[in-house]
């Protein structure tokens, strides 16, 4: 989740339309090819010399190996075979190499094929989880069992057992990344102090306590996803961008959206639109301004670009002092396995599926996500917990990433309908309260970050949300994965990012190749630069506020409130 990765990988990555399907269909649909796999073998049966060069091939390469002449090995990176025992013990070595030769046949079979694109990415898919399944690490013969079997005297083959039958007799059914007690919301998580102001059927609103002596006088709402909970803004002290952005001197408030149930099945876009507004209001309430910067992350980042539509529409953006998109992508163009596996047949039975619940499960999307990266977030743990028979280390990301929640049917379907059209980036091609959404029309300065190794939200996806907006923008491209990459607080040396020069001679760039091409490395997080960024549009420095709330809006409880306790 946190490694680095070439910027023209990112184009496998995912996508959360096709997240939001598998979450209301199951991961098994992308398993299980069907119709594209049929086409696929009719497409080689025509083709028996190929079929046989490729017989033939891997023959000759499984007798190379059973005589112990083979050349084939892992790649020095691929930490399932560091353990010296895979290549120091004869017959685990030939296990390995066995498995990447049969592996690579059967990749070079799909691309002897010559299917169209979309049938090459389910087919792809599907053949690359059963590989990763299928690889000796994850069986019996894997070293590392019996050297913990013998370190424990067999205890951790009974730990391992206990784990596998915890984690299968509740969802998500995959190996659990972090214990469920690694962490306490409020006391070592989303513990910055503050206060909610304000409860509404939909959302909290917290306000968090100053910790400098004067502010900026434009407060900031922070727009959480809506999925999982808040706190993915609010990590481990330290890890948490709302303390690095109280300290930075800005004021801070944040959205805890409700865990809704089927009673809220009715909630849909302009629900949540209307939310934020509600939200605003009450901070230009409480700080005496009459605008709001925005920072919005993900699904929260395509509400709030929707809203911002609004505002423009009725001429009344004037309400936005700027607005920060994390890892938001509005242009659904496809890539990836992401057209590949939502069509309009699978959106349809999407909706209908979430529509019988009233609900997304937010447990079935944890599952969901585990898939997209099968080596790292289910083997990884499989062998951890149930063949070594070791508890997962605390890790506060997977923690949030465990905790999940709700979506609400109408927003579920809303979303989809998104997608599939690509509604944003056609002006008027959805609404949102009532009005046309152009996001051409959206004059506000944006400061758009994303993850060179998201593989929900490719960065390249991101970077086109800079072409659809009216206004500057200023393009930050971090370190890292979907999470990982927002997660970057100060003091990392690892840590850079890349963004184009401020006074650059050349037009400012139109294509993700071409700002990569003159993008610079900064070392260091990006916090820092956006705090810089944000505080030039945030108005002036005033006296810090003694007490949370004002103008008739107190504190209700502290923060982190009621609404993220909800399961």
């Amino acid at each position: 989740m946190t490694v680095e990765q070439d910027p023209a990988d990112a184009d496998v990555a995912t996508g959360l339309d096709m997240l939001l399907s598998d979450g209301a269909l199951g991961p098994l649909r992308r398993m299980l090819p069907a119709a594209a796999g049929l086409r696929m073998a009719a497409s080689l049966a025509v083709k028996p010399v190929t079929l046989a060069r490729r017989g033939a091939g891997l023959a000759a390469e499984l007798a190379k190996i059973g005589v112990g002449a083979s050349e084939v090995a892992p790649n020095p990176r691929d930490k399932r075979y560091s353990d010296p025992a895979w290549t120091e013990n004869p017959v685990l070595r030939r296990l390995v190499q066995a498995h990447i030769a049969a592996g690579g046949a059967a990749t070079d079979l799909v691309e002897d094929a010559d299917l169209d694109w979309a049938d090459h990415e389910r087919v792809q898919f599907a053949v690359g989880n059963v590989v990763d399944a299928l690889a000796p690490s994850n069986s019996l013969v894997n070293p590392a069992l019996w050297q913990a079997a013998k370190e424990t005297r067999g205890a951790s083959i009974v730990s391992g057992v206990k784990h596998l039958v915890a984690d299968l007799s509740t969802a998500p059914r995959v190996p659990s990344m972090v214990e469920p007690d690694a962490f306490t919301v409020g006391e070592d998580l989303a513990c910055t102090p503050g206060a909610v102001v304000l409860r509404t059927p939909v959302f909290e609103l917290i306000q968090y306590l100053p910790q400098t002596g004067t502010v900026r006088e434009i407060p900031l709402l922070l727009v959480p996803p809506t999925i999982n909970k808040y706190y993915v803004a609010d990590l481990a002290p330290d890890r948490s961008i709302v303390e690095n952005l109280v300290r930075s001197g800005q004021q801070v408030f944040l959205m805890s959206w409700r865990n809704p149930d089927a009673e809220h099945a009715a909630w849909d876009l302009d629900t949540y639109g209307a939310a934020i507004l509600d939200a605003m209001t009450a901070c230009e309430r409480i700080s005496r301004q009459s605008s709001t910067a925005l920072m919005a992350f993900c699904s929260g980042g395509m509400i709030t670009s929707m809203l911002l539509g609004h505002l423009a529409a009725t001429g009344a953006q004037e309400r936005v002092a700027s607005v920060t998109f994390a890892v938001t992508v509005l242009d659904q163009a496809k890539a990836g396995t992401t057209g590949a596996l939502l069509d309009p047949e699978t959106a349809r039975q999407a909706v209908e599926t979430s529509q019988k619940k009233g609900y997304l499960d937010g447990r079935t999307l944890a599952e969901v996500f585990a898939w997209l990266r099968p080596n790292d977030l289910i083997w990884n743990y499989w062998v951890n917990n149930y063949l070594r028979g070791k508890a997962p280390k605390p890790f506060d990301i997977l923690f949030w990433n465990a905790d999940t929640t709700r979506m609400t049917a109408g927003l579920h379907r809303d979303f989809i309908d998104i997608a599939v059209s690509n509604a944003l980036i056609t002006p008027g091609g959805t609404t949102m309260l009532g009005t046309p959404v152009d996001l051409s029309k959206v004059d506000r300065d944006a400061y758009v970050i994303a993850g060179i190794a998201d593989h929900l939200c490719a960065w390249q996806s991101c970077f086109r949300t800079t072409r659809l907006l009216g206004g500057e923008s200023r393009f930050v491209l971090s370190t890292s994965g979907h999470i990982a990459s927002l997660v970057n607080p100060p003091g990392n040396p690892k840590a850079s990012f890349r963004v184009a020069p401020a006074e650059s001679r050349t037009p400012t760039p139109t294509t993700a190749d071409a700002w990569l091409a003159v993008a610079e490395t900064v070392k260091g997080s990006w916090w820092p630069d956006h705090a810089e960024w944000l505080g030039k549009r945030s108005g002036a420095d005033v006296d810090a506020p003694a007490e949370l709330g004002g103008r008739g809006l107190h504190a209700l409880v502290p923060a982190p409130g009621d609404y993220v306790r909800v399961r």
